[in-house]
C-alpha cells in the first residue's frame, strides 16, 4: 500500500466537505484505498488546510483525520504532500495555486480556476514549465445522466445533432424567512460571485465534450432578487448576476441554448436538465436519469387549441440504463488524476482546460455588457524560449 500525502486547502467549505473530502478522499480511504494501472495500491493521506482553525479540527475529528494546519508554507515545504488541492473561493485560488506550483506540487483544483482567462492561462503556463501534473474539477462530465448521453452519442442515435436546450437551477431562498442555500459571497461580483463566472465555466466543458467545439457565444444575464440576507440574517445588496441566459454556436451547425438560475422554481425531473434533439432521435438527460425517443417512435403532435391533446408526452419516453455501477462524480475524476499523478496514466482535464472555461465566463460577461455575439478565441499555451506565453490565435 503506498500512501500519498494531499494538501486539501478550502474543504471547510459546502462542496469541499461534501463532495471531495466525504464522497471522494474518504470515500477511497474507505473502500480500502484505489488500485493503479500499473496494479498499485494507492491510499490517499489528506491533510486538511484552511484559515479557521475551530472548523478545521472539528472536520478532522469527525472524518477521523490526523493532519491539519493553518499554515500554508509548512504544508507545501512538506515532501510528503506531492498533491496540492484547492477549493477556496474564486479571489483566493490562484494566488495559492501559484505557491504550490512553485513549490513543486502536483495540482487538483475546483473551477473557476482564476478570476481571469489571463491569470488562469498564467497558472497551466507556470505548472507546465515546472513539470508538474495537473488537473481541473470538471464533475459533470462524470454524472450517470451524461455518461448515458455520451453512450448514445458515441454509438450514433442522434443521427445529425441539430439542437442542444438546457435547464439548470432552482429557487435559492433569500435568507429572510428562510436559510440561503447557497453562501452569500456567490452574490457579490466583488468577492468573486455571479452565476455567469459560476455555470459558464461547466457549460463550456459539458458542451465541447459532448458536442464539439464552441465557435460563439451570447449571454444575457441578470440580478432578478437585489437585496438578499446574510449567514447572520442582515440583509446586503446583490452585487452579482444571479440569472444567465446563454445561447451558443456548436461546429457542424448545433445551436445549443442554457437557462441559468438561482431564481427558478423547478417543474422538471431533476435540477440539471438537457434535451437533444436529432434527425433519428431525441433525449433527455438529467444529472441521473437519460431517456430517449426514436423517430420511430415518435407520435404524432398536431396544434388545436381547441380540443384536448390526446398525447401523454411524458410517457413516450424510454429509459436508457446505465448498465454498470454508479458512483460518485467527483471521485470518479479524483481517481483518474491519482492514477494519473503516480502512474502517468492519461489525462486531460488540465489547467488549460480551466483556463478555457474562465474565458468562456469572460466572454459570457463581455457579451452581456456589449450585447452581441462574440467569437471564441483558441485558446492555447505556446510557452516561448523566452518565457512569454501566446494565448490567443
Amino acid at each position: 500500500m503506498k500512501p500519498i500525502g494531499i494538501i486539501m486547502n478550502g474543504v471547510t467549505g459546502r462542496m469541499g466537505t461534501r463532495q471531495h473530502l466525504e464522497r471522494s478522499i474518504m470515500a477511497i480511504r474507505n473502500q480500502g484505498g484505489l488500485t493503479l494501472a500499473n496494479g498499485e495500491r494507492l491510499m490517499p493521506d489528506p491533510i486538511l488546510l484552511g484559515r479557521n482553525e475551530e472548523k478545521l479540527r472539528t472536520l478532522a475529528q469527525q472524518f477521523g483525520i490526523e493532519r491539519w494546519s493553518t499554515n500554508i508554507e509548512a504544508c507545501l515545504a512538506d515532501p510528503y504532500n506531492e498533491i496540492y488541492f484547492d477549493s477556496q473561493t474564486t479571489l483566493r485560488r490562484a494566488a495559492d495555486v501559484k505557491k504550490a506550483i512553485e513549490a513543486g506540487k502536483h495540482i487538483y483544483c475546483e473551477k473557476p480556476t482564476a478570476v481571469t482567462s489571463e491569470e488562469a492561462l498564467e497558472l497551466a503556463r507556470l505548472a507546465t514549465e515546472k513539470g508538474v501534473k495537473n488537473g481541473v474539477v470538471q464533475d459533470k462530465l462524470f454524472l450517470p445522466g451524461l455518461l448515458k448521453l455520451k453512450r448514445l452519442i458515441d454509438n450514433g442515435f442522434f443521427g445529425d445533432i441539430l439542437s442542444v436546450r438546457g435547464e439548470f437551477g432552482y429557487w435559492v431562498f433569500e435568507g429572510d424567512w428562510q436559510p440561503s442555500q447557497r453562501p452569500s459571497w456567490n452574490y457579490r461580483k466583488e468577492d468573486g460571485g455571479g452565476i455567469i463566472v459560476d455555470m459558464l465555466c461547466h457549460w463550456r466543458y459539458v458542451l465541447s465534450n459532448l458536442f464539439g467545439k464552441v465557435n460563439a457565444l451570447s449571454c444575457y444575464g441578470k440580478t432578478h432578487i437585489p437585496t438578499r440576507y446574510d449567514e447572520d440574517g442582515k440583509a446586503y445588496q446583490v452585487t452579482a448576476d444571479d440569472a444567465a441566459y446563454s445561447t451558443f454556436e456548436i461546429e457542424g451547425g448545433i445551436v445549443a441554448h442554457i437557462n441559468s438560475s438561482w431564481n427558478v422554481r423547478v417543474n422538471r425531473d431533476e435540477l440539471f436538465e438537457l434535451q437533444i434533439d436529432g434527425t433519428e432521435g431525441s433525449a433527455v438527460a438529467g444529472l441521473r436519469n437519460c431517456k430517449v425517443q426514436h423517430r420511430v417512435n415518435t407520435p404524432m403532435a398536431i396544434w388545436n387549441p381547441d380540443l384536448p391533446d390526446k398525447n401523454n408526452y411524458r410517457e413516450q419516453w424510454i429509459e436508457v440504463p446505465m448498465n454498470g455501477d454508479e458512483d460518485n462524480a467527483f471521485k470518479i475524476q479524483w481517481e483518474m488524476f491519482l492514477d494519473h499523478v503516480v502512474t502517468d496514466a492519461p489525462y486531460r482535464f488540465d489547467l488549460l482546460e480551466g483556463a478555457k472555461g474562465v474565458q468562456f465566463a469572460e466572454l459570457g460577461l463581455k457579451s452581456w455588457q456589449q450585447r452581441r455575439w462574440l467569437d471564441i478565441p483558441e485558446l492555447t499555451l505556446d510557452v516561448k524560449k523566452e518565457g512569454s506565453i501566446d494565448g490567443v490565435k
